[in-house]
């Protein structure tokens, strides 16, 4: 069941028939699918406005709700039966991961406030870039920072540092342990395995160009650009595209659309 204003379903995206899409009360104001993405099973988003980028999956039994807006980017991976929780707002960055029976709260209600309960707050939920939240994890409104990891199990109350793993309960930094989560990578090794995994999938070469920075793509050339140093993509919605993206996920590579200059616009 689909209930929004405004719905805008993406190009090969699958929405099971048992997943229920609306409002807190009534059609949604704005819902927004990306191309290829995948919502599961039983899935049920209760939210006035939601989007996800492309190549997304919600595995079955997840529930997302909230007054607020639940904004998620590209390549969004969400195990099953997760809790997204938005009335105090919630936003999911490009190429998250969010494991399997974990709990995003951006709120903390019910105790009586007539009574001199103190624990009544709505606060935002931010989840930065290639951020992983292992399975079983419940995260507390906080700021998840770009890279940053929580293994399986943590109990997250505060922010989380950029390329910081985190474990426990309540969650603490273990990098001085066992490192970051993203070791440092040079353009040129990157450009060595990306030319090794085109090779292994027999990627379509009349169709797809690897260059190093944005910079180099040729925004009126038909053919698809991969620029490995920002891992942006120039989207033609071509077949042997979209084959190579759905083989580069969930672990390989993980690229966004790149946004073209406007002065490439204005030479077209």
């Amino acid at each position: 069941m689909l209930q929004s204003d405004e719905l805008i379903i993406g190009q090969g995206a699958t929405i099971a028939p048992s997943a229920r899409i609306r409002g807190l009360n009534g059609p949604a104001k704005r819902i927004v699918i990306g191309d290829y993405t995948y919502i599961g099973e039983d899935v049920q988003i209760i939210c006035d406005e939601f989007s996800i980028g492309d190549y997304g999956k919600i595995h079955h039994h997840t529930n997302i709700h909230g007054y607020l807006p639940c904004h998620i980017g590209h390549n969004a991976w969400i195990g099953q039966y997760c809790i997204l929780d938005s009335i105090g707002g919630l936003s999911i960055g490009h190429n998250c991961g969010i494991g399997a029976q974990s709990q995003l709260w951006s709120h903390i209600k019910y105790g009586d406030t007539l009574e001199g309960c103190r624990f009544l707050s709505e606060k935002p939920l931010s989840i930065g870039q290639d951020v992983y939240i292992g399975p079983g994890c419940i995260v507390y409104p906080i700021t998840a920072h770009d890279k940053s990891m929580a293994m399986s199990g943590s109990v997250v109350t505060k922010d989380m540092a950029p390329n910081t793993v985190y474990a426990g309960n309540p969650a603490k930094s273990i990098s001085d342990r066992i490192g970051p989560q993203f070791a440092p990578v040079t353009i040129a090794e990157k450009m060595d395995k990306m030319r090794q995994y085109l090779a292994e999938c027999n990627a379509d070469m009349h169709q797809i160009v690897l260059v190093e920075t944005v910079e180099a793509i040729e925004w009126n050339d038909h053919r698809t650009y991969f620029a490995v140093h920002e891992r942006q993509y120039k989207k033609t919605g071509h077949p042997a595209e979209v084959n190579l993206m759905r083989w580069f996920l969930p672990e390989k590579a993980k690229f966004v659309p790149a946004m073209r200059p406007k002065s490439s616009m204005m030479h077209h």
